[in-house]
């Protein structure tokens, strides 16, 4: 028993599990690498004003769950809480909008961190796939991030999903919106913390989970009722886009998600067996966050899908995802000159491309194919003296228990042919 354990709210990745989060990260990726998106890497913090500028002072994330900390110099930093502001901070460090190719496509993939109270679906470390296009204002691309999500989910065999829209205008009639939802909250019974929200941006009251705050918002204005002509219309191109494309969607007016950048466009994808942490994925149109950020005005939308809920969906609908084999041949020597025969051999497979493990440590026989047997290979790779002298090894299929002798400068080509 080692005298360390993972800090509470977080977990360790391990085989054989690790194997379905890495084909969930592969199927989440696929499509946006097939759709022109670069990949991306950040470091895991940043500058603590980064997400106070970018995801907004009067968020859960910013004020009560980021970890923060001061270094040696006196930064204040803090370990990133989500992907777009650092992945655009990024692009504009880097200069990428001025290559004259926008939007500037985008996709990565790390770990995130929030101090939150554990359960089942929510961790203090996870892990997402996002994607962030850069410079464009265009319904077609909103589509397309939402129809890249859904094609995603849909390849790994999830088919009790549901994708929520909503838009959120901008700011020629948000301001309107907010002064009528605002007069309407003022009315309400909340804290004070929630009061403070309601002046710093009051459309997060609308996100509030609690079921006495929403009993009180049944009657609260909608965005849909205030949204200005362009708005209504870009709303509508996004959604008719979506219905040609067989993507199914349910309107939700209430729909705001946990951020300050948001405008236009806003989704969130959720999983019905997953309880309380029901959201597999989400994102939108965030126009102004890059002049936020001291960047010029880059029109921009983007998603991040969280690879720890999506593997709970799958587990909730019983999905198991097509995994790559492990190991396809396992190989048995016996004997010192064998274990020299075979090695070589089981390097010239790996080569190939075949999956291939050897038995380490000198094991018996019958300890070595119990080994083979566990390691969930096709084929056993035996070979002893007398095989050394005719100059061949038994290739033994595990499954239907045939054996047969095949010369050793022909091995790895007899289990390429039979692996494909």
């Amino acid at each position: 028993m080692s005298t360390f354990k993972a800090p509470k709210g977080t977990y360790d990745l391990n085989p054989p599990q690790s194997a379905v989060f890495l084909a969930v990260r592969e199927a989440l990726s696929a499509p946006l690498r097939r759709a022109g998106y670069g990949y991306t890497e950040t470091p895991g913090f940043e500058q603590v004003e980064l997400f106070a500028r970018g995801v907004g002072e009067s968020t859960d994330i910013v004020t009560k769950e980021m970890y923060t900390l001061t270094t040696k110099g006196g930064d204040e930093l803090a370990l990133r809480p989500e992907g777009t502001a650092s992945v655009l901070r990024a692009a504009l460090e880097a200069n990428l909008h001025k290559s004259g190719n926008l939007p500037v496509k985008l996709w990565y993939s790390g770990s995130y961190y929030r101090y939150e109270r554990p359960q089942k679906g929510r961790y203090r470390h996870f892990s997402q796939v996002g994607a962030e296009a850069i410079g464009a204002e265009d319904p077609s691309l909103d589509a397309e991030l939402i129809i890249l999500a859904h094609d995603a989910y849909r390849s790994l065999g999830l088919r009790s999903f549901r994708l929520l829209l909503n838009s959120l205008g901008d700011k020629e009639c948000r301001p309107v919106y907010r002064a009528a939802l605002q007069d309407f909250l003022r009315r309400l019974d909340l804290d004070e913390d929630t009061r403070r929200r309601v002046e710093i941006n009051p459309l997060r009251v609308l996100d509030d989970k609690r079921e006495g705050v929403q009993r009180q918002l049944a009657g609260a204005p909608m965005m849909r009722d205030h949204l200005c002509e362009a708005c209504k219309s870009y709303h509508e191109q996004v959604r008719e886009l979506l219905t040609e494309a067989d993507v199914a969607y349910e309107d939700d007016p209430r729909l705001v998600r946990g951020l300050d950048y948001y405008t236009r466009t806003t989704f969130e994808f959720v999983h019905d067996g997953l309880g309380s942490q029901s959201a597999v994925g989400g994102g939108g149109r965030y126009d102004g966050l890059s002049e936020m950020l001291g960047g010029p005005p880059l029109p921009s939308v983007g998603w991040a899908l969280g690879v720890d809920r999506t593997v709970l969906a799958l587990d909730a609908e019983g999905v198991e995802p097509e995994l790559p084999p492990v190991t396809e041949v396992f190989a048995v020597p016996i004997g010192e000159e064998a274990r020299r025969a075979l090695f070589r051999v089981v390097t010239a497979l790996r080569r190939e491309g075949v999956a291939a493990d050897f038995a380490y440590g000198g094991k018996g026989m019958k300890n070595a194919m119990k080994s083979a047997d566990r390691s969930g290979a096709r084929y056993a790779l035996l070979a002893g003296e007398r095989d050394l002298v005719a100059g061949v090894a038994q290739l033994k299929d595990l499954e239907s228990g045939e054996q047969t002798a095949v010369p050793l400068d022909r091995v790895v080509a007899e289990v390429a042919t039979k692996l494909r």
